[in-house]
């Protein structure tokens, strides 16, 4: 068996390769493993899922698997992924788990698991369930009989109490607001809604009418041209976009104008260091994060640390270190004061909630920001592995580094979660950027074609 995690749980086509049968097999091997600490009483899990229908057959297969191990199930439905983490931890559970691939396709499903507290696992807890996935597949292990087998309880109320405690964050109302939401046809369809109406803003909904078929179909926060399109049209003075499971917040100003998760994260850094809760005036961040964002952070005194790529690899520096904000450009923003992982409505009700303390509009706060023309090129490949570690890629890189110099860098990465090679290059003008990234692109390519 291969590597069966990625950089956010495991993930797959649902019903090819992430199957009933995987996905038994991992519910009960983290039962097991997380929950070896103390047989002292059944474990708990809490189980969720976004929107796709696939969810529904992955989720039976899922507390099919827990129940066997002997772990009770509170089923909580479709909620975003930090809902189900905040409700981990609420519940005292030994963990949790999410049935949902995020931004992906709606073909595509995934698990995502959480330790108690409601925390993502670190590396060698994921290496001892993909052994013990193994092991399961090949040799017996101790099923509970009669009253040893777990049951199954349903939670009707767990959207509530996620949508207040999400408010209950907040400092600042947000009346006067008017923000467009696009829910991705994804599990914020229900929550952000309430969240953002509930905290005082004016909110138009699209994208909330979830099928089990739209999840991210040309909408959501990698598809946001709809909803550039709706802010202008509606007067609102931002919009505000989800992925599938909501752990996202991408934005757009009155103007139609993107803003990214760096400026999302400068702005809600200014916020906190101007509170007082911005801990050693310290920011965290992946390595994907523009140069600019460094850039503008220094300029306010704020320090930046730089994580691999990946929300758990910035919370696992958020915990060691104490630190109190990051995330990831990709519009993954963590408030552990508030949440155990990225949550794009927390982000959304912050950002908004800075906009209403200050008076200024979203493009005004984001101009604190000045980005390094980016580039990022996906390239699809036979194997991400070689595609990336070719020595001919790798010759073109280093080459491509000594030209750019201090004016721009490069970042080749194999995805964790799709057939992928990504290739971002930063420089002094779009022109070079381009033209480095579809060189390198195009090497990747030749080094690893697809089948």
């Amino acid at each position: 068996m291969g590597r069966l995690f990625g950089t956010d749980g495991v993930r797959g086509r649902a019903n090819a390769d992430l199957t009933p049968e995987l996905a038994l097999a991992v519910a009960v091997a983290a039962a097991h493993t997380l929950a070896e600490t103390d047989r002292s009483h059944p474990p708990l899990a809490v189980v969720g899922r976004d929107t796709r229908a696939s969810g529904e057959m992955l989720e039976a297969a899922v507390v099919a698997g827990l129940t066997s191990a002997g772990a009770n199930v509170v089923r909580v439905g479709v909620l975003p992924t930090p809902a189900v983490a905040f409700l981990t931890a609420e519940a005292k559970a030994d963990l949790g788990v999410m049935l949902s691939a995020s931004h992906n396709p709606m073909p595509d499903n995934g698990i995502k698991l959480f330790a108690a507290g409601g925390h993502k696992l670190p590396d060698e807890i994921e290496m001892r369930i993909e052994a013990a996935v193994e092991t399961n597949a090949t040799t017996a292990w101790d099923r509970p009989i009669g009253a040893g087998v777990g049951r199954v309880h349903d939670l009707l109320d767990g959207a509530d109490h996620y949508v207040q405690h999400l408010v209950g964050t907040v400092g600042h109302r947000l009346d006067g607001i008017k923000v467009v939401v696009d829910c991705a046809n994804g599990a914020a369809a229900e929550v952000a809604p309430v969240a953002y109406r509930e905290a005082g803003a004016e909110v138009i909904a699209i994208y909330a009418e979830p099928d089990g078929l739209n999840i991210n179909d040309d909408c959501g926060s990698n598809h946001i041209d709809a909803l550039r399109a709706a802010v202008v049209e509606h007067g609102a003075h931002l919009g505000i976009a989800h992925d599938g499971d909501a752990d996202r917040c991408l934005a757009v100003t009155a103007d139609g104008d993107e803003v990214d998760g760096d400026q999302v994260m400068a702005i809600l850094a200014l916020a906190m260091r101007d509170a007082g809760t911005l801990t050693q005036d310290t920011l965290v961040a992946t390595v994907m994060s523009n140069l600019g964002l460094r850039l503008a952070m220094s300029a306010q005194g704020i320090r930046l640390i730089e994580t691999k790529v990946g929300d758990r690899y910035v919370l696992e520096e958020l915990r060691a270190s104490g630190l109190a904000l990051g995330g990831e450009q990709s519009g993954h923003i963590v408030m552990p004061a508030h949440a155990t992982t990225g949550d794009g409505v927390l982000t959304g009700l912050h950002l908004m909630a800075r906009m209403a303390a200050t008076g200024q509009s979203l493009a005004e706060l984001a101009s604190v920001v000045t980005k390094l023309p980016q580039v990022l090129i996906n390239v699809p490949v036979g194997d991400r592995t070689i595609g990336a570690a070719a020595p001919a890629v790798r010759a073109e890189v280093e080459r491509a580094e000594a030209e750019l110099g201090e004016t721009g860098r490069v970042l080749l990465r194999p995805s964790g979660t799709e057939p992928l090679v990504r290739v971002m290059v930063e420089a002094a003008t779009e022109a070079t950027a381009r033209s480095v990234a579809e060189r390198i692109a195009e090497l990747v390519r030749t080094a690893s074609p697809v089948a």
